[in-house]
């Protein structure tokens, strides 16, 4: 369903179950970013009615999962401790970056192409994890399968918004684009279970 052309080596889920502080406290300023990325989205195009309408109410959504990614590191005798750089999200806005001379549609394709990209990636890293803590922990199984299920409409949210203002086989062509640059990007990264990207 995600069309993700590399997927998470399974080692992964292991590596971050054991590092279960770090793991939590970089989901929550994921989650933290999420809610900032669909900000800045609309701060940049206040004249997209559908676009409003559609990030608004995933901002708040994004904030309560940071409070609930919050709620478990405190459960565990865990604090929050300070966001790391996401080398993973910022590989991929140098993708961006690249392409200088955007029109305001590429720009815009390019935002909703991104945060697609990041939800599914974390949609597939939330369900190794709710797999991986099935037999051994319910709470965190059952807390990674509802976040699961919430990066996956997230993603298609973000791939439906461009569908709906840009053509498709221009979606589809910059889509895979993406997905290419992606597989070049974690095949420079080391595994870690450290990080949720």
């Amino acid at each position: 369903m995600l069309g993700l052309q590399l997927p998470t080596d399974p080692r992964w889920a292991n590596l971050a179950s054991k590092q279960l502080d770090e793991i939590l406290i970089d989901h929550a300023y994921c989650e933290q970013k999420a809610a900032s990325t669909c900000i800045s989205i609309i701060q940049a195009f206040p004249e997209l009615k559908e676009l409003v309408n559609q990030l608004s109410p995933v901002v708040t959504e994004e904030w309560g999962h940071f409070r609930l990614v919050l709620r478990q590191l405190q459960k565990r005798g865990y604090s929050l401790g300070r966001q790391r750089k996401d080398e993973y999200v910022q590989a991929l806005i140098a993708f961006v970056k690249r392409t200088k001379g955007q029109s305001r549609e590429q720009v815009l394709l390019d935002k909703l192409l991104l945060a697609a990209l990041i939800e599914a990636r974390s949609c597939e890293r939330f369900k190794l994890l709710w797999k991986h803590f099935d037999p051994i922990d319910d709470e965190l199984s059952t807390f990674y399968k509802d976040l699961m299920i919430a990066e996956a409409n997230h993603y298609t949210m973000f791939l439906d918004l461009a569908k709906h203002y840009i053509d498709e086989e221009t979606v589809k062509q910059r889509w895979e684009e993406w997905l290419a640059y992606e597989t070049e990007v974690l095949q420079s990264f080391e595994l870690r279970g450290d990080r949720v990207h």
